[in-house]
């Protein structure tokens, strides 16, 4: 459905995406344990909205609607009420509509949704937000509150690691049905922390690793799920970040554009949209992301294009399994050669069609309720040039987003066009 208002992207910001492994995530084996914390939740929506208003130079006093995407704050952190917090964050706010969003991993991707809603009503200028901290509890403990993004009834009991099972599980079914090896996975690992080495925000910034490393379990990359079935199937490697961070960025209509001094082309359009959501209650086939595919053509059509004319896209790498069956849901490629695209360079930066270009989930990391806000920041920051040593060559004319939340149940979609 053609939105009834223009809706333009014009900045935002990030903060960093940190978390154990990253060189500023003070945990006990730190030097600065005991010296100094890690940011607050608070304190980085903050960071996130104190950077999108520099970027931008919007007065916030000018700001319609505020929205903020988040998972799970009130067991990580023990807080709610986050519209409230976003809104806390410059007294220019006091008084202004803002609600916070929840969608499992795509809350983020629901408050851009309901950003772009709000310009369609009416409005001129969203700040649009996502953030998450999850460092605050161990491994097992944080795993069970993740959980609840599945049928915690129905599937807690798969493994302690719930999600990382139930994609195990994927990869296992991927296996039976066409080969798909560990080998094969490597490539997506390796593409993803290569890229997220060249990105100061990433979470993996630092961490270097190599192919044979990743394709096979050893020495710190080890196969540790619990499920003996599924035990043999997913490593480390394939796993995303367990990160703290948040990004912004401000939505704008074409009056909201005129009324900051910006052209078109200082700015980017967000022209499809896709928002599907499928049963918490039944599984589908698991060597399919068919509520992804459902999401991104409904993009797609709105937009009036196809993969054909995409330049850059950011999907939801959860998982390394999830990458290669998302570039059959954006139509890339089929699933059995998604392997082979991805080692052949098609998606690096570079390629003919760069995905993840920062690092994706499992290098640039995966504050949840952040990233569905940060893909499209990142389609806005490719397309205008701003990332540095992990810039596309040439800007690329459109750009298409996969925000998944829970097992392929809940995505969202956006189809962005550059401003000329």
């Amino acid at each position: 459905m053609a939105l009834s208002r223009r809706v333009f992207v014009v900045g935002g910001a990030h903060t960093k995406f940190i978390g154990k492994g990253h060189p500023d995530f003070i945990w006990k084996r730190h030097p600065d344990f005991g010296k100094r914390e890690n940011p607050t939740l608070p304190e980085l929506i903050q960071q996130a909205v104190d950077g999108t208003l520099a970027d931008t130079g919007v007065d916030p006093a000018t700001v319609d609607r505020l929205y903020i995407g988040n998972f799970v704050a009130e067991l990580f952190v023990n807080q709610g009420h986050l519209g409230s917090a976003l809104v806390g964050t410059n007294p220019a706010f006091s008084g202004k509509p803002a609600a916070r969003l929840e969608a499992a991993c795509a809350s983020g991707g629901l408050a851009v949704m309901a950003g772009v809603d709000a310009i369609a009503a009416g409005a001129n200028t969203v700040l649009v937000a996502g953030a998450e901290v999850q460092t605050t509890q161990s491994a097992r403990v944080g795993a069970d509150y993740l959980a609840r993004a599945a049928d915690y009834g129905r599937q807690r009991g798969i493994d302690e690691f719930t999600f990382p099972a139930l994609f195990a599980l994927r990869i296992k079914a991927a296996h039976e049905a066409w080969g798909l090896s560990h080998d094969d996975l490597g490539h997506f690992a390796v593409k993803a922390y290569s890229n997220a080495n060249k990105n100061p925000k990433a979470h993996m910034v630092a961490k270097h690793i190599t192919y044979d490393w990743a394709r096979a379990a050893g020495d710190g990359n080890p196969a540790f799920l619990s499920n003996e079935e599924l035990h043999p199937w997913l490593k480390v490697s394939d796993c995303s970040q367990v990160s703290d961070g948040a990004s912004a960025m401000i939505l704008v209509s074409l009056d909201g554009l005129k009324a900051l001094g910006l052209t078109e082309a200082d700015a980017v359009e967000i022209v499809g949209r896709g928002h599907a959501v499928s049963s918490l209650f039944e599984d589908g086939d698991p060597t399919e992301l068919s509520t992804v595919k459902m999401a991104v053509q409904r993009a797609y059509v709105d937009a009036g294009i196809s993969v054909k004319d995409v330049g850059v896209a950011e999907v939801h790498d959860c998982f390394t399994i999830t990458e290669l069956l998302s570039y059959d849901a954006l139509g890339i490629c089929s699933k059995e050669d998604a392997a082979a695209v991805c080692a052949d360079g098609v998606t690096a930066i570079d390629g003919k069609l760069p995905v993840n270009t920062g690092g994706g989930l499992v290098g640039f990391g995966h504050p949840v309720g952040a990233t569905g806000v940060k893909q499209v920041l990142e389609i806005f920051r490719q397309m205008k040039g701003r990332c540095g040593d992990y810039q596309v060559p040439t800007p690329p004319r459109w750009g298409i987003t996969s925000n998944m939340g829970g097992d392929d149940k809940t995505v969202v979609s956006v189809a962005i066009r550059n401003g000329q």
